[in-house]
């Protein structure tokens, strides 16, 4: 069976026109298409954009990739402004834009996320609570800017599924300003390469305010662990 994206034509044929009574519609639709069920080209950005105008549609934007590896291409087309409190599968490709009304956010791609990236999304979604990250591809660009990064409303990260890159940009206070962090979420492998088998001074860290930190395998606590993690 042939599929493709949700546009703006499918939606209004198979939906909004039978919402005669309606007075506004906010919506945020995510489409997935495998290649194994694709037997002709996908639309690009610009095709979805365009199968908005004419019709009864709010502002509108969307954003439509092909994986740069084989699999899948995802489309996301969204209201404005953006009605939901969370946002699924952001990536590179992301266009920019104001989400105040976001507070879960999960990232992930098979191309590295860069520290100017997180920058945007740090000012794109200023009210973020809840943070999930995957993507296992160490950042070509490590040298940070001397720019802190600000989560200022930020109580829950995981950081399970990444490379040790992304877990040092979060947890080193000189890369990063998160002050009400209380849940995280890491490897331990990671949490040992960090702090060099908890070598390394605690104070460089943002273990301050944690009250629960959650690890892939069990591990006997070192004699100096509550000086990392006072609340722990």
């Amino acid at each position: 069976m042939d599929s493709t994206y949700i546009d703006g034509y499918q939606l209004y044929d198979q939906f909004l026109i039978y919402l005669t009574q309606s007075k506004k519609f906010t919506f945020y639709i995510k489409t997935e298409v495998s290649f194994q069920t694709v037997r002709f080209e996908l639309p690009t950005n610009e095709d979805i954009q365009r199968s908005f105008i004419g019709r009864r549609y709010p502002r509108v934007t969307s954003y439509a990739y092909t994986q740069s590896v084989p699999f899948d291409g995802v489309c996301h087309i969204y209201s404005l402004p953006y009605g939901f409190e969370y946002f699924v599968d952001l990536d590179n490709s992301f266009q920019g834009g104001l989400f105040k009304k976001v507070r879960l956010l999960k990232m992930n791609d098979r191309i590295s996320f860069e520290h100017n990236f997180f920058d945007l999304i740090s000012q794109d979604f200023p009210f973020l609570e809840f943070l999930y990250i995957d993507n296992n591809c160490p950042q070509k660009d490590i040298q940070h800017s001397s720019a802190l990064i600000k989560f200022p409303y930020l109580t829950y990260l995981t950081l399970e599924y990444t490379h040790v890159d992304y877990v040092q940009l979060f947890l080193l206070k000189q890369n990063m300003y998160r002050p009400r962090l209380l849940n995280l979420s890491i490897n331990y492998k990671s949490l040992i390469t960090i702090t060099n088998n908890f070598t390394i001074d605690p104070t460089y860290f943002n273990f301050d305010q944690l009250k629960s930190l959650d690890l892939d395998e069990s591990f006997v606590r070192p004699e100096n662990f509550h000086q990392y993690f006072p609340l722990l």
